[in-house]
């Protein structure tokens, strides 16, 4: 567990619609700046000009530039368990259609062609892992109880454990689709991928395992 000390200092939360929204319209900044530049180079200034405001304004909500990254990620982990949230709540009612959401929803939300989002679980240190760690777990959480009205059809011998494999899988897999050298990039081609995750998840769940067919 971690200590009290070593997580992150939260900053302040605007009280006000007015200060809500000037809060927003930094982070937004702030995550097209480090998307184009990088974390490292990414400034207090650059971000402020970007969004519009001062200097001051900044420093009043976030006493540093650490303190910014770390409200940039929590913003980014918010938006991508809402974002597969919502797809699961819209998906087909079936085990297909649930599985193909859930790959559809993640391949998306990891994509990201300024690698923004890999940049920061990978560098920012435990913390950032931590709180990654977090969302994939509500993520996957997500897709259990989406998917547990229709586990009577699948035909492992342990159904829970044969949906946990695959909800694991398919998140792997658009996880390592985000911080490899040639993602796959472009509408046609996600398309394409997260197809062939959901096919492969749904063939699996779909067919009894070595033991269950070993002495039929």
């Amino acid at each position: 567990m971690t200590d009290e000390h070593d997580r992150p200092t939260p900053y302040r939360e605007p009280q006000q619609a007015r200060s809500a929204a000037t809060l927003a319209r930094v982070l937004q900044a702030a995550e097209d700046v480090a998307g184009s530049a990088g974390l490292d180079e990414m400034t207090i200034s650059g971000v402020a000009e970007r969004a519009g405001v001062s200097v001051g304004t900044i420093y009043r909500r976030f006493e540093d530039k650490e303190q910014l990254i770390n409200a940039l990620m929590e913003r980014m982990l918010d938006r991508r368990e809402e974002y597969v949230a919502e797809r699961l709540r819209t998906a087909e009612p079936s085990l297909s259609g649930v599985l193909d959401a859930y790959a559809h929803a993640l391949l998306q939300s990891f994509a990201d062609s300024t690698n923004l989002f890999p940049e920061l679980l990978r560098v920012r240190g435990t913390k950032s892992l931590e709180r990654g760690a977090r969302t994939i777990t509500a993520v996957h959480r997500l897709l259990l109880e989406a998917a547990a009205p229709y586990t009577d059809q699948i035909r492992r011998s342990d159904p829970q454990a044969a949906l946990d494999t695959a909800a694991r899988a398919i998140l792997g897999a658009c996880f390592h689709n985000s911080v490899r050298p040639d993602p796959a990039t472009g509408e046609v081609a996600q398309r394409r991928y997260a197809d062939e995750l959901s096919d492969m998840a749904i063939a699996y769940l779909l067919t009894p395992g070595r033991r269950d067919t070993t002495h039929a």
